[in-house]
């Protein structure tokens, strides 16, 4: 994109440098009606934007912008199953996987959701055996422990959602406890494996190509344990306590799980986007299969939301528009993630996966370098936690931050007087954060290190509660913003070919630990692995 032949963008240029000088208390003050012309509603979602340094005709320069970079056409192509990740020539159909089973879905020839639906069907399957207590361990007793080996979007979204969600338990699921194991280093499992009683254990391989290092490392290590364990033949142990969720049914069936015992996804199936595939399993074994669904039917809302809606009324189209503001037109390079509810603490890192691994971009999707930034840096905490750990840099600070505020209006209906009150407590925080982020205090002392500016931006999005459909509904709406932005940007937000290359790097290292140190490395990696030698040398010494 030569942003300087975009009419909206070279508009909104002009209109940020007004822009920059009008602080957000002026702003409040001179429009009274500021939260009802600036927050968005749909179905469970409020999305206030009017502490945003914005006005209603900055949204209407940014939907200019939407419409000139063709995002209809964009998203059209998107659910259509058209090919977006360009670079990896495939579709990115996230979204077919929360489509319900009435919903025709036809893509080069394959009739995607009745693939999908059968995929479900038979995780619903080993649900039902697992939670009834027929899946059986190699002495014959019942699974009650359920270890998820994953790494990147096979474990964060899995973990979030059985944290966020674990009031849903059905009393099917009760009596099982479901960990998970990312750490390549293998010292989660190291940790985990001596509370675990290897007979009732059963391991979750989650791996869409079935030749991740950091995976298969963890699995290889729980499958010795359990070998040790029992003294039985390895085919016994592969069939009785792994199972596989992956897009490669012969690597995993080389592996060892057989076939019946594998769950299958596509390569359309982006990492980040997976937990609504069978990488799922995790969360329908810890919730049940009927909240799992609900999570579905939640997202496919958003996406519904998302398709039709028009662009001014449009949650993800607004949210994703207001981090370009931000980005490019105020120079805003930093982004935190606050949910003021414990439950959400793994979405601030869920989302730093999300952001910065789809977005993360600095050539466009024709492969030319580009000359305006794309994705912030984000990170976030638990607001309560985040309040005493980094809000004193939000506050007075040098850098300018953009903040999401994520809440849910009702918590602990019928739970008590006590635990009511303290969720009042959590809004009240909330709310009083944001809005002196956003106002600063004119009645502060006169003292400087007692002042606060203020005009920092945020938006809050407030869920009526937090339920496995509003769940599904906030994942989604995250996800369609970051599409909108990778439109604005023209970037492909489906490939990672940076990660990619540091796994690639770090298998052609692995060999250098156990010879002479390769000359052609750099002199830091050679003096490194030096050092490591020369450790090993004495101590086995």
């Amino acid at each position: 994109m030569n942003s300087g032949e975009i009419k909206a963008w070279v508009d909104l240029l002009a209109h940020a440098e007004d822009m920059k000088g009008r602080h957000l208390r002026e702003l409040f003050k001179s429009e009274e009606n500021r939260f009802d012309r600036l927050s968005f509603t749909a179905e469970n979602f409020l999305l206030d934007l009017s502490k945003q340094r914005i006005t209603k005709e900055t949204l209407n320069q940014l939907t200019a912008l939407a419409e000139q970079q063709n995002l209809h056409e964009w998203i059209e192509k998107l659910f259509a199953g058209e090919q977006v990740n360009v670079s990896e020539k495939r579709s990115a159909l996230h979204t077919a996987l929360r489509l319900p089973k009435e919903n025709e879905l036809h893509v080069n020839g394959q009739m995607v959701t009745a693939d999908v639906h059968a995929s479900l069907e038979k995780m619903e399957s080993l649900v039902r055996q697992v939670q009834q207590g027929q899946w059986r361990g190699f002495d014959g007793r019942p699974i009650r422990s359920i270890v998820n080996i994953g790494v990147g979007g096979s474990n964060l979204g899995p973990l979030m959602a059985c944290d966020a969600l674990e009031q849903y338990t059905p009393l099917e699921s009760k009596l099982l406890d479901v960990h998970f194991v990312s750490s390549l280093d293998g010292s989660e499992l190291e940790k985990l494996l001596p509370w675990l009683e290897p007979a009732t254990t059963l391991f979750i391989v989650a791996s869409k190509t079935f030749t991740t290092i950091d995976t298969l490392a963890n699995a290889n290590t729980a499958r010795e344990w359990l070998l040790k364990a029992s003294g039985k033949p390895v085919e016994l142990i592969n069939q009785h306590h792994f199972i596989a969720a992956t897009g490669n049914v012969e690597r995993a069936e080389k592996w060892g799980v057989p076939e019946k015992n594998q769950l299958l996804f596509w390569d359309w199936v982006g990492g980040r986007y997976s937990l609504w595939s069978v990488i799922g399993l995790p969360i329908a074994l810890k919730v049940g299969m009927d909240n799992f669904r609900d999570i579905l039917k939640g997202a496919h809302a958003m996406d519904v939301h998302f398709r039709e809606t028009s662009f001014d009324k449009n949650l993800p189209v607004l949210l994703g528009l207001i981090g370009v503001w931000n980005i490019n037109f105020l120079n805003i390079h930093a982004h935190t993630i606050l949910p003021y509810d414990g439950r959400l603490a793994h979405l601030p890192s869920y989302l730093q996966q999300l952001e910065m691994e789809s977005n993360g971009k600095s050539v466009n999707s024709q492969g030319e370098r580009l000359n305006y930034r794309t994705c912030p840096v984000l990170w976030g905490e638990v607001g309560s936690n985040a309040q005493h750990a980094f809000y004193q840099l939000l506050h007075q600070g040098t850098e300018l931050v953009m903040c999401d505020f994520i809440t849910a209006a009702l918590r602990y209906d019928g739970e008590g007087e006590e635990l009511q009150l303290q969720h009042q407590l959590s809004l009240a925080n909330c709310l009083a954060q944001s809005r002196l982020l956003a106002l600063g205090d004119e009645s502060a002392s006169d003292l400087s290190y007692q002042h606060y500016d203020g005009n920092q931006p945020s938006t809050t999005i407030m869920l009526d509660e937090l339920t496995p459909e509003t769940f599904g509904g906030l994942i989604a709406l995250y996800e369609h913003k970051v599409f909108v932005q990778s439109v604005i940007w023209e970037i492909n937000p489906f490939d990672q070919w940076g990660v990619e290359k540091g796994k690639k790097v770090a298998s052609s290292l692995l060999a250098e630990f156990k010879s002479d140190v390769s000359e052609y490395l750099d002199s830091s990696t050679q003096g490194l692995i030096q050092r490591v030698q020369a450790q090993r040398g004495q101590h086995e010494n």
